[in-house]
C-alpha cells in the first residue's frame, strides 16, 4: 500500500508539477470566488427593484443557471463557442461557466439577506435624509451580509472543491497536474498527494464555516 499510494520517491519526482497545479488552483479560486460573489450581489440588488420587467427575467435568470450542471456548461463554453467562431481558452471558460452558476446561487444568498432587513430600518434611515444608494450600501448590505455569512462561506468552500472540473479542458489545476505526473508515473501516488493537498487547504476553511454556522444558530435562538 505504502509502495503504491505513498511512494516518497514517486511523490520527490513529481513535485514540482503538483505544486504547479495547487498554485492553479489557489488562482483560479481567487479569481472565481469574488466573480461568483460579485455576480450574487449584483442579481440580488437589481432583484431588489420591484418591477416586473426586471424581475421576472431576473428569476428566470437565476433559475436557469441554477438548474444548469457546471460541468455541462464548462463543455458548452468550451467546445461549442468555437463552432460560433468564439474560441475561449480554458481558464476564461471556467470562469464565465463558475460566474454564471455559482453568482446565481450566490444572488439567492445576498437576496435572503437583504430581504430578512425589516423594512423599518429603510424608513428610518429615509427619514434621516439617505438617499437610495446609501440606504442599501449602509443601512442594509452590512446587515444582509453578517446574517448570510455562514452561506456564503458554505458555498464558497463547496466552489474551491468543484473548480477541480477544469481538469475536464486540460486546464493544469490540482487534479490535473496530478493525472499528469500520475501517467508520466504509472503510480497513483500523486492522486494521493492532490488529495492530501486539498484537504490541508480546505479543512481550516471548513472549520472557518462551521463555526459561522453554529455562531448563526446561536443568534437565531
Amino acid at each position: 500500500m505504502i509502495e503504491t499510494f505513498f511512494n516518497l520517491d514517486i511523490i520527490a519526482a513529481a513535485y514540482p508539477i503538483v505544486l504547479a497545479g495547487l498554485l492553479n488552483t489557489i488562482l483560479l479560486s481567487l479569481i472565481v470566488v469574488p466573480l461568483g460573489l460579485f455576480g450574487g450581489l449584483l442579481l440580488a440588488l437589481l432583484a431588489s427593484v420591484h418591477h416586473p420587467l426586471v424581475r421576472w427575467p431576473l428569476m428566470a435568470w437565476v433559475d436557469f443557471f441554477r438548474a444548469f450542471p457546471p460541468l455541462v456548461l464548462l463543455v458548452l463554453l468550451f467546445a461549442g463557442l468555437p463552432f460560433a467562431g468564439l474560441e475561449l481558452g480554458g481558464f476564461a471558460c471556467v470562469a464565465i461557466a463558475f460566474f454564471l452558476n455559482t453568482g446565481a446561487y450566490y444572488g439567492e444568498i445576498f437576496r435572503a439577506g437583504i430581504e430578512s432587513i425589516p423594512h423599518g430600518q429603510r424608513e428610518a434611515a429615509r427619514a434621516l435624509g439617505l438617499h437610495p444608494l446609501q440606504i442599501i450600501f449602509l443601512v442594509v448590505l452590512p446587515q444582509a451580509i453578517a446574517r448570510v455569512a455562514a452561506p456564503l462561506a458554505s458555498n464558497s468552500l463547496e466552489l474551491v472543491k468543484t473548480t477541480s472540473i477544469a481538469a475536464l479542458v486540460a486546464l493544469p489545476e490540482l487534479l490535473r497536474s496530478a493525472r499528469v505526473a500520475q501517467e508520466q508515473t504509472y503510480n497513483p501516488t500523486p492522486l494521493t498527494a492532490a488529495a492530501i493537498l486539498f484537504f490541508v487547504l480546505l479543512w481550516p476553511f471548513a472549520r472557518w464555516v462551521a463555526k459561522l454556522e453554529r455562531d448563526m444558530i446561536m443568534r437565531q435562538r
